[in-house]
């Protein structure tokens, strides 16, 4: 009798233990499903709100990966740059070399035929090489900018690091392995080697550049355009990006206005996308997408449906708008303490999921350098800390919080 008492004793405890498992596995998995609204069919995606930062999707986001044409969103923003500063101009003419004609010729790199001694115009060339990804008008841009593609290449090292991109391996301003650039691939670098950016990386460059240069917009929203190859020629180009307005996967509300898309065999298909949805910019990164090209798009098309759907923006004009508890923090000076008002130093809209105040996010704060307390002297405007959103479904936000006063040392007492 005891041994059996002993068994049901024992299968009882298993069947706790198992149930407590189980229990934990499914919170486990709540929590995942509340961290994960979207999912991406891509090696690595990002996406975010151009103007806040907030990160609405992340997957495999740092890690470098090759980006085929998608580079050229890089080198379109160094030759915006150079019109800017009166380097280039938008009507300056590029005569073409043979090393050009044959890149533009091959029908494995080029689908816009350029004529050798024929001379095109900046802005020809730049609206073939964000429309329909024209290879040999993207080489005769770099090579007429900077004289090779080793010199333009530390340009969009030097633009990208603008954007606060460190990490970047450049090689091309085309995005193809180094070895299909023929006379004007590197040296002493591998045939294969190929640009190798982040999904992160790819989504700063494109805020940057659709921020410092607005312009970008207005040649990547162009459905149609022409390219003059000879004064008997004339090719129209199309625009491969598939989520333009009135095109088939165009998102059912909000305007996609741009940005590029790539493919190569290692790099697999990819694109970088932007528009504005419920009032806000929105880029969408993503590398190595499964399927073809319509799959990709379609992949797009729900993010931005689902976005629109089930989230809304929402301002934040000051602290209390978020938490009525996190108020202030204390300042010491040596044994002494005082507490001082934080401040948001300018109101910050965030996406959170339709009928979800921000009060819902439960914030939590953290002071710089992970402390309990700051230490005096303390500047009004001071930068002190974050307030950190839990957003059901989204990554945490976090938002910057800020000194409301100034505290000098002999001032803690008085």
């Amino acid at each position: 009798m005891k041994k059996v008492k002993s068994f049901f004793a024992k299968l009882l405890l298993v069947i706790a233990t198992v149930n407590i498992i189980l229990g934990g596995l499914s919170i486990f998995a709540r929590v995942h499903a509340e961290t994960a609204a979207f999912n991406m069919d891509a090696r690595a995606a990002y996406a975010i709100d151009a103007e806040s930062g907030q990160v609405l999707y992340q997957k495999n986001a740092t890690k470098l990966y090759p980006i085929a044409s998608v580079i050229k969103i890089l080198t379109l923003g160094v030759i915006e740059q150079d019109v800017r500063n009166h380097h280039l101009k938008w009507d300056q003419k590029i005569k073409i070399t043979p090393a050009v004609a044959k890149m533009a010729d091959d029908w494995h790199f080029s689908n816009v035929p350029l004529v050798k001694g024929q001379e095109y115009t900046v802005r020809q060339l730049v609206d073939s090489m964000m429309l329909v990804s024209a290879d040999g008008s993207t080489e005769a841009l770099a090579l007429a900018d900077a004289g090779s593609t080793e010199a333009f290449n530390k340009k969009m090292q030097a633009f990208a690091k603008k954007a606060g991109v460190t990490d970047a391996k450049i090689y091309n301003m085309i995005g193809l392995p180094n070895g299909d650039l023929g006379k004007h691939k590197l040296k002493d670098v591998d045939k294969d080697a190929e640009n190798l950016l982040s999904a992160k990386d790819v989504a700063l460059i494109s805020k940057y550049l659709v921020e410092k240069y607005p312009e970008t917009l207005e040649i990547t929203k162009q459905k149609f355009a022409n390219f003059d190859v000879t004064k008997d020629q004339q090719y129209l180009m199309t625009n491969v990006n598939a989520l333009l307005p009135q095109n088939g996967f165009a998102p059912k509300e909000g305007e996609i206005d741009g940005l590029k898309t790539g493919n190569t065999d290692r790099a697999g298909k990819c694109i970088v996308s932007t528009g504005t949805f419920s009032g806000r910019r929105v880029i969408l990164v993503a590398l190595h997408t499964k399927g073809e090209w319509n799959d990709q798009s379609k992949m797009q098309q729900d993010f931005y449906n689902k976005l629109v759907d089930e989230y809304q923006p929402v301002q934040a004009k000051k602290i209390s708008d978020i938490s009525t508890k996190i108020k202030a923090v204390k300042v010491t000076n040596g044994k002494d303490k005082k507490n001082t008002q934080i401040e948001l130093n300018k109101a910050t809209t965030v996406w959170l999921p339709k009928n979800v105040k921000l009060g819902a996010t439960k914030p939590t704060l953290k002071l710089n350098g992970g402390q309990q307390s700051l230490e005096a002297p303390i500047k009004k405007g001071q930068q002190v800390g974050k307030l950190v959103l839990h957003i059901p479904g989204l990554p945490d936000f976090d938002m910057s919080v800020y000194a409301s006063q100034n505290i000098a040392k002999k001032s803690i007492f008085n």
